[in-house]
C-alpha cells in the first residue's frame, strides 16, 4: 500500500470506527459485529505499526469509548479507563510477547514471563469507587476520561456490594469490571418483550449495556443483570504483588470475580488456553468475544505502562471473524481528499457475521493484480475494513473463461484529470488538485469529522449538496453560512432534510466549532500526511497559530533553518516536511486556509502540565543504554515532561549518552548542551542502577 493510499484509509478507518464507537458505547446500537468492529481495529492498527509517523492523537488508536450520553450525570475517572489492544493468532501473540521483552531489555534467553489469561466478557464496563468500604459511585467506562454515573442502577445487581467485606479491604479501591446478561436471562427478557409488543433485543450485550444504562433505574432493576470484578483504577492502603493477589483481594472483599482465571508461561500455553476455552464457547453461561492475557507481575505492569489508548502490559485475543463467498459484480473507483483513486468492489449482496456485505475494498491496483481480481468472480469476503470489507482471496476455480484483467483508470473518473503514480507509491492520485469536485468535497468533509472540527448536523449528502448548489464552496463559508443565511432568499430550513430546529442546532455547532484548539486544526486542515498525532506534535512545538502559519510560510519559500528545526522533531519525518511545503506554496491552497482561520477563534496550544524532573526540556538519547531499552528510556522521559527529539540542536535541553554516543554527543558538547549519562538519568527518575 502506497503511502498516500495508506493516510487515505487511516483516515477512513479512524471515522468510520468513531462512528461504531457512538452507536456502540453511546447507543446501544451496534450496526456491525464484534469481530467486524475488532477487523477495523486490528487493521487500523497494523497501519500504524508499519507507520508509526502517521498516528495520530484522540484517534481510534488511541480513543476509548464514546463521550457520555446525555441524561445521566458525568462522573470524570481518578485513573483514565482504557482499553486494550487486540491480537488474532499465536503469531500475533508472540509478537506482543516480543514487543515486552524489547521495551524491558529482557534478553532473548530469559524465561518466559507469567501472564494471567481469563475469558474477555463481552458487555459494558464500569469502574465502582468504594472508600473505606463503602460505595461512593459507579461509572460507565464514557470515553475513558468521563463516564456516566449508574449508581442507582448498579444497586439494582443483588450480589454487587454497597459494602465491602473482610479484613483487607483498602483504603480507596476502584473496581474495575463487566456487566453482562447470562444467556437464559437474555432469552427469557427478548421471550417477555415479544409477548408485550416491545422490540427485541439483538444480544445480550446490548440488553445488559441498555439495561444498565436506563435513566430510571425502576426498569433495569426487571433486568437480570449479572457482573464479573477483574481490576482496580485507583487503589490506596493495600499491599498487593501480582494479578492474581488483586483479584484474590476483590474476591475477598466480597465482588464477583471470573473463576476461570489461569497462569500461563509462554506464547504456546496463552494461545492453548484460547483454543480451549473456544471450544467451550458456546457452552459457556454467558457471552465472550476472546481472552484478555495481562503480565501478572504488577511491577512490570506498572514499568510497561500505556501507550496511545491501550496498556503495554496486556491484551485481548480475539476469536477469528467469519467469512464469506460472493460474486464480484463490478469495479468502482473512488476519490480522496488528497486525489488518491481508491477501487471499490461491488458485489452481489452476502450475509456475513450478521450483516449484509454489498461493497469490498480492493486497496489499489497493485492489490488487485496481486490477487487477479476480475469482474464476474467468485471471492471470498471478510469484513476485516471500513464499513466495506476486504476480499481475502479469489476462488478461480470458478472463475468463468471470457473474464479479463482489470484496467485500471489512468485518469480521475470525477474530473477528467490525469492520474499519476508517484515513485514508490502504489497509489494514483488525481492531480486536479482544488479543481476536482471529488477532493473538494472529500476535504471539507474531513474539516468537520469529529476528529477534526466535529460539526455535527453537516453529513455527507448535506455537504456535497450545499457544494454543487455553490451555498459552501470552500472551509471559511461554513462558519458564514448563519449570516448569508439570514440574508438569502432561499432559507437553509426549506432544504430537503432540514427544519427549523435541525437548522438552529446545525449554526449552534458550527458557532463551537469556531472555537478550536490549534492541535484540532491543523489536523482538520488535511494536509497530506497530518495525521492527528502529528498535529499534536506541531502544535506543541509552535504553540501558536501565527508561529505555525509563520514556520510554514518560511518553509515554502525555501527557508532551511524551518526545514532544520522541523528535522529536529521527533515523529516528523521528511515526507511530513514536504507535505507542509508543497500545501503552503500552492497560493490557492495557503489563501483558502487563511481566509478560514480569519473567521475562526484560534486557542494557543497549552504547555504540557507536568511537575516531572524533566519538565519543559527537549531530550535528545544517543548511544546504547544497557540498563533500560530505549523505548522504555523515552517513554519514561515524556512521562517525566520532557519532550523527546530525534536530533541535535541549539533547542536541544538536555542528551542523555550512552555507550558510544557518537556525533550527537560531540554535536551537544560544541553547542554547550548539558549532557547525562545512562546512571544519572536513571538516577534522575528516582531508580538505583545495578551493575
Amino acid at each position: 500500500m502506497s503511502v498516500p493510499e495508506m493516510r487515505l484509509r487511516i483516515r477512513a478507518l479512524e471515522e468510520e470506527i468513531a462512528r461504531h464507537d457512538e452507536a456502540y458505547h453511546t447507543h446501544d446500537a451496534p450496526v456491525i459485529s464484534d469481530a467486524d468492529y475488532d477487523a477495523l481495529r486490528r487493521e487500523l492498527d497494523a497501519l500504524y505499526a508499519a507507520h508509526p509517523e502517521a498516528q495520530v492523537a484522540d484517534s481510534a488508536h488511541q480513543r476509548v469509548g464514546a463521550k457520555a450520553a446525555d441524561g445521566f450525570q458525568k462522573i470524570r475517572h481518578s485513573v483514565r479507563m482504557l482499553s486494550l489492544s487486540n491480537v488474532f493468532d499465536e503469531e500475533d501473540v508472540r509478537a506482543f510477547l516480543e514487543r515486552i521483552d524489547h521495551f524491558l531489555g529482557r534478553a532473548d534467553s530469559a524465561a518466559p514471563l507469567v501472564f494471567t489469561a481469563e475469558p474477555k466478557i463481552d458487555g459494558l464496563s464500569f469502574s465502582a469507587r468504594y472508600e473505606k468500604g463503602a460505595l461512593v459511585y459507579v461509572a460507565t467506562r464514557g470515553d475513558g476520561e468521563v463516564g456516566e454515573d449508574v449508581t442507582a442502577n448498579m444497586c439494582t445487581i443483588a450480589d454487587f456490594p454497597r459494602h465491602l467485606r473482610g479484613d483487607q479491604v483498602p483504603e480507596i479501591l476502584e473496581v474495575r469490571g463487566e456487566v453482562y446478561m447470562r444467556k437464559d436471562d437474555f432469552l427469557a427478557l427478548n421471550k417477555a418483550r415479544a409477548a408485550s409488543g416491545d422490540a427485541q433485543f439483538a444480544n445480550p450485550r446490548n440488553a445488559a449495556a441498555g439495561s444498565l444504562r436506563q435513566l430510571d433505574p425502576a426498569i433495569t432493576a426487571t433486568r437480570a443483570l449479572s457482573y464479573f470484578a477483574y481490576g482496580v483504577g485507583d487503589v490506596r492502603g493495600a499491599s498487593i504483588r501480582t494479578q492474581r493477589e488483586l483479584v484474590q483481594l476483590l474476591d475477598a472483599c466480597g465482588l464477583i470475580t471470573n473463576p476461570r482465571m489461569q497462569s500461563v508461561h509462554g506464547a504456546e500455553a496463552m494461545c492453548e488456553y484460547t483454543r480451549a476455552l473456544e471450544a467451550e464457547r458456546g457452552d459457556l453461561s454467558y457471552d465472550i468475544d476472546g481472552v484478555v492475557y495481562k503480565i501478572d507481575d504488577l511491577a512490570l505492569q506498572a514499568r510497561l505502562g500505556f501507550v496511545g489508548r491501550a496498556p503495554r502490559f496486556a491484551v485481548a485475543h480475539k476469536f477469528a471473524a467469519e467469512q464469506a463467498e460472493t460474486t464480484l459484480l463490478a469495479i468502482d473507483i473512488q476519490v480522496g481528499r488528497t486525489g488518491t483513486l481508491t477501487p471499490v468492489a461491488r458485489l452481489s449482496p452476502v450475509n456475513v457475521g450478521g450483516v449484509m456485505v454489498q461493497n469490498a475494498t480492493l486497496h489499489n491496483e497493485d492489490e488487485i493484480l496481486r490477487k487477479d481480481i476480475r469482474v464476474g468472480d467468485h471471492v471470498i469476503v471478510q469484513r476485516a475494513g471500513d464499513v466495506i470489507p476486504q476480499i481475502v482471496r479469489v476462488d478461480s476455480g470458478k472463475r468463468k473463461p471470457d473474464t479479463v484483467l482489470y484496467d485500471f483508470p489512468q485518469h480521475c473518473p470525477v474530473c477528467g484529470s490525469v492520474a499519476v503514480r508517484e515513485e514508490g507509491e502504489a497509489a494514483r492520485r488525481c492531480t486536479g488538485g482544488l479543481s476536482c469536485r471529488a477532493q473538494m468535497v472529500q476535504r471539507l468533509k474531513h474539516l468537520v469529522s469529529r476528529s477534526a472540527l466535529d460539526i455535527d448536523g453537516l453529513g455527507d449528502k448535506q455537504l456535497e449538496s450545499l457544494f454543487d448548489d455553490g451555498i459552501i464552496a470552500a472551509p471559511a463559508d461554513i462558519f458564514t453560512l448563519a449570516a448569508r443565511d439570514a440574508d438569502g432568499l432561499t432559507r437553509l430550513k426549506h432544504r430537503e432534510g432540514y427544519g427549523e430546529k435541525s437548522v438552529t442546532n446545525l449554526f449552534a455547532a458550527i458557532e463551537n466549532a469556531r472555537r478550536v484548539g490549534l492541535r484540532k486544526l491543523i489536523y482538520a486542515l488535511g494536509i497530506r500526511h497530518i495525521g492527528e498525532e502529528n498535529a499534536k506534535l506541531l502544535a506543541q512545538h509552535f504553540m501558536r497559530w501565527e508561529s505555525f502559519h509563520d514556520a510554514c510560510v518560511r518553509l515554502a519559500q525555501g527557508d532551511e533553518t524551518v526545514r532544520a528545526e522541523l528535522e529536529a522533531m521527533d515523529g516528523i519525518g521528511p515526507k511530513i516536511i514536504h507535505s507542509l511545503k508543497e500545501c503552503f506554496a500552492h497560493d490557492t491552497q495557503r489563501q483558502m486556509i487563511e481566509a478560514l482561520v480569519r473567521v475562526l477563534e484560534v486557542q494557543a496550544e497549552n504547555p504540557p502540565q507536568t511537575g516531572g524532573v524533566f519538565a519543559g526540556k527537549t531530550v535528545v538519547f544517543t548511544g546504547t543504554l544497557h540498563h533500560i531499552s530505549r523505548a522504555e528510556a523515552k517513554a519514561r522521559a515524556e512521562a517525566a515532561g520532557a519532550k523527546v527529539a530525534s536530533s541535535v540542536s541549539a533547542k536541544t535541553s538536555l542528551v542523555i549518552a550512552g555507550e558510544d554516543a557518537g556525533s550527537k554527543l560531540s554535536k551537544a558538547r560544541a553547542l554547550g548542551v548539558e549532557t547525562m549519562d545512562e546512571a544519572a538519568f536513571i538516577a534522575q527518575l528516582g531508580e538505583a542502577v545495578h551493575a
